[in-house]
């Protein structure tokens, strides 16, 4: 087990030097620039910014510099529209916000996906399993930009119960419709993905021997059935956790959070490349850390997967 998570780790280092690389290449290859506006810049102004924060360097030297300050220092330099402000600062801000939303909308789509999902295929072509398919596909046809005003709606501008935006760690009221909006349409899916998996294992010849062996159903869920049934749905644990934790930008902008889905909106809007470039690349740090998990997690349920 050591090995292959060596394994893994030692692939995922020059994936992110070259995630790293790209992305800072094709920032730049874009037309214009982050002191690019409506009105013209005179030369000796636009001279003067360039030089202020490095940008008339060679490409390659600005590369160089920036792959030092990131590797090094995981610095990722100031921002061209927040004055006075480090793009980590903005990070620092914004992840916090969207880490809390976001993780506990993955925890409550996990639990109620895969309680869904178990129910469905234990209690197949019952009462349950029609009213488990019905919510996974009714929360299906519900995605974040769907269910975010529908919400507000009902919740805020019928009923007066949770307030319709911002953000307030100490009150729980703000949380509540960006989780639930978050997390409706991955719930479907992992409900969707469950019970697909553990219909087919439920058929298998081991589960057929451990019933003709009598033994209790719970036991032959949890102890023959449930791990084998659960290797499809961390598959899309992995990167569905990052696409949760990391925010998403009609939550960010509908509940006016103030996570990274709207910084990151702003920048591309504003052309503040890096913030831009902070974002992505914080974002692809945790794609490849939370799939070196899931295969972690994968390999410890099937001791093939090892080899």
């Amino acid at each position: 087990m050591l090995t292959f998570i060596i394994k893994r780790l030692v692939i995922a280092i020059p994936t992110i030097l070259v995630l790293i690389i790209v992305s800072f290449l094709l920032m730049h290859a874009a037309p214009g620039g982050p002191f690019t506006t409506d009105r013209a810049i005179p030369p000796e102004v636009l001279a003067n910014l360039e030089a202020k924060y490095g940008l008339d360097q060679p490409l390659y030297k600005l590369l160089g510099i920036y792959l030092k300050n990131v590797v090094l220092h995981f610095d990722f330099g100031p921002s061209f529209v927040y004055k006075d402000r480090t793009v980590n600062e903005v990070l620092a801000q914004s992840f916090p916000i969207t880490l809390t939303y976001g993780a506990i909308a993955f925890a409550l789509a996990v639990i109620v996906g895969v309680s869904l999902g178990l129910a469905a295929a234990i209690r197949h072509n019952s009462f349950w399993d029609y009213l488990a398919v019905g919510i996974s596909i009714g929360a299906q046809v519900l995605p974040n930009f769907v269910m975010a005003p529908i919400l507000v709606l009902v919740f805020t501008l019928w009923l007066g119960w949770l307030p319709g935006g911002g953000w307030e760690y100490s009150d729980p009221k703000f949380i509540i419709m960006p989780v639930i909006a978050l997390a409706t349409s991955f719930m479907a899916s992992i409900a969707r993905i469950t019970r697909s998996s553990m219909l087919e294992v439920l058929s298998a010849n081991h589960i057929r021997t451990a019933r003709a062996k009598g033994l209790p159903l719970r036991r032959i869920i949890t102890h023959h059935a449930l791990k084998p049934a659960m290797l499809p749905v961390i598959s899309y644990l992995g990167p569905t956790f990052v696409a949760m934790i990391t925010g998403s930008v009609v939550i960010d902008l509908f509940f006016s959070t103030g996570g990274m889905g709207l910084f990151f909106v702003n920048a591309a809007l504003n052309r503040d490349y890096s913030v831009m470039m902070g974002i992505t690349i914080m974002v692809g740090i945790l794609t490849i850390l939370f799939n070196l998990l899931a295969d972690i997690l994968y390999a410890w349920i099937d001791p093939k997967i090892r080899y």
